[in-house]
C-alpha cells in the first residue's frame, strides 16, 4: 500500500460535490424538524442507538441501550435520554457540557432502516426529569435533554451489506474485553477474572 503522503486527497468541498454530485430528491424531502407520527413511532420502537458528540479534545461515539425505549418525548422538539450507570468516564457528558452538538442513530433489531436525530443537548440533574425515569427505584444521575434539528431516515444499504440482522453469532473467538485489559496492562488487570467478575457486577448494577 502506498503511503499516506502519496494518496490525493480531496481538499474543496466543490470537488466532493463533483465526484458524487446531487442528492437524490427523497433524501432531502423525508428530513422533519420535529417527531412527526411516523418518525416518533419509529425512536419510540427502539431499545438501541449509538450517540456522537464532539468536545475540545475530540469526538466521541457511545452505545445506549435501556428495556424499552431508549428516549422519552419530552415535547415533538424535545427527547430526553437517561445517563444510566457506566463506567464513569463521561466523554459524552464532557463534550455535551463543552459544545452540545449531538447525532442520534435509533436501531431496531430486523430492520434495516437507521433513523438519524441531529440536534443540540445539554445534561440536567433536574429532580422531576430523573425521577420520570425511575427504574427499581434507582434514578439516573443525570439526564441528556436533545433538542431536535432534523430526523431522518438513513440509506439502508450499509446494515444490508454487513448482514447486520441475518449474519448470525460472529463473535467466537473474539478477544473479550478482560484480554484486551490484560494487553493493555501487561498482565496486570483483566484476563477471566476480570470478565467474569464483570458479568456479575453488570447484572447487580444495570441502573
Amino acid at each position: 500500500m502506498r503511503g499516506l503522503i502519496l494518496m490525493q486527497w480531496i481538499e474543496d468541498i466543490s470537488e466532493l460535490e463533483a465526484l458524487y454530485g446531487t442528492p437524490g430528491a427523497p433524501s432531502l424531502r423525508k428530513v422533519a424538524q420535529k417527531l412527526t407520527p411516523e418518525y416518533r413511532q419509529w425512536i419510540m420502537a427502539s431499545r438501541f442507538c449509538v450517540v456522537s458528540t464532539v468536545g475540545p479534545n475530540g469526538t466521541d461515539g457511545s452505545p445506549r441501550g435501556d428495556e424499552g425505549p431508549v428516549v422519552a418525548e419530552l415535547d415533538e422538539h424535545t427527547l430526553a435520554m437517561p445517563d444510566w450507570r457506566g463506567n464513569n468516564r463521561m466523554d459524552t457528558l464532557r463534550n455535551i457540557v463543552a459544545d452540545g452538538r449531538i447525532s442520534l442513530m435509533f436501531m431496531v433489531p430486523g430492520s434495516n432502516t437507521i433513523v438519524r436525530v441531529n440536534g443540540f443537548a445539554r445534561v440536567t440533574v433536574d429532580e422531576d426529569t430523573r425521577a420520570t425515569f425511575e427504574h427499581n427505584s434507582r434514578l439516573p444521575r443525570s439526564v441528556i435533554v436533545i433538542r431536535i434539528g432534523e430526523i431522518y431516515t438513513q440509506c439502508a444499504r450499509a446494515p444490508m451489506r454487513a448482514g447486520l440482522w441475518t449474519s448470525g453469532d460472529e463473535s467466537e473467538g473474539l478477544p473479550t474485553a478482560g484480554e484486551i485489559l490484560a494487553a493493555m496492562t501487561n498482565g496486570e488487570e483483566g484476563g477471566q477474572p476480570y470478565d467474569e467478575a464483570w458479568l456479575a457486577r453488570a447484572r447487580e448494577t444495570m441502573w
